[in-house]
């Protein structure tokens, strides 16, 4: 069965840095194009970073751009989320998505993927 794990989600003071990680089952990271998501309760799941397969290409939400970035580790099939520079408002459950589907970047929207982890809960206190 398909599976999408996340951990590293805790609990960090304004300014500290946590990474995400999401191991995948039975998926190939070397053809899925791989994202982060977030999702505060009364919210719509907002996109976080997406990574295409291949090129390896990379996307940001603006609300995180410069003080988050994405990565993976094909060989070991693992999904990183680096955060830096923590703040209040980044706190949300974070989830790692997955599909097989080809869309033009920045590909974003939580409509184009197939697959979902359970979420880890990222908290941030000031």
């Amino acid at each position: 069965m398909l599976q999408l794990v996340e951990s590293g989600g805790d609990s960090v003071q304004s300014g500290g840095s946590l990474r995400l990680s999401c191991a995948a089952s039975r998926l190939s990271m070397n053809n899925h194009r791989m994202a982060w998501f977030r999702q505060v309760p009364g919210k719509e799941r907002e996109g976080v970073a997406v990574i295409y397969p291949g090129s390896a290409a990379t996307y940001y939400a603006d609300s995180v751009k410069g003080r988050v970035t994405i990565s993976k580790d094909n060989a070991k099939n693992i999904l990183y989320l680096q955060m830096d520079s923590l703040a209040p408002e980044d706190t949300a459950m974070y989830y790692c998505t997955a599909t097989p589907r080809r869309y033009p970047p920045p590909a974003l929207e939580s409509g184009l993927y197939n697959y979902w982890g359970q979420g880890t809960q990222v908290t941030v206190s000031s």
